[in-house]
């Protein structure tokens, strides 16, 4: 009885852990529109944002910032508008996009 009490408690937290970022989060949210993983589009691929940012401490709140409010001038002439997505997926998306 001890051993399932244990496993429960170990469990516990994993049942409200976030659904992790992915290529169908950014599907759905419409980002592939313009952007691809690893090759250019419309915008730049999603490697080469992760690339630019790389050991960026702010890049975290500087991509999020980017998708609530639209960008321009970062990456050439065409600017990004702002997204309808919810933040706490923009900080999903932000976070996928930086382990790239």
């Amino acid at each position: 009885m001890k051993h399932a009490a244990v496993l429960i408690a170990l469990a516990l937290p994993l049942l409200g852990a976030p659904a992790h970022a992915s290529p169908e989060l950014a599907a759905k949210s419409k980002c592939m529109t313009c952007h691809q993983v690893d090759k250019k589009a419309l915008g730049p691929s999603f490697k080469d944002i992760a690339a630019k940012y790389k050991g960026n401490s702010a890049a975290e709140a500087t991509l999020v910032d980017s998708m609530l409010k639209g960008a321009k001038g970062k990456w050439g002439k065409i600017p990004m508008p702002p997204q309808k997505i919810a933040p706490v997926d923009a900080q999903k998306l932000t976070r996928w996009i930086l382990t790239l």
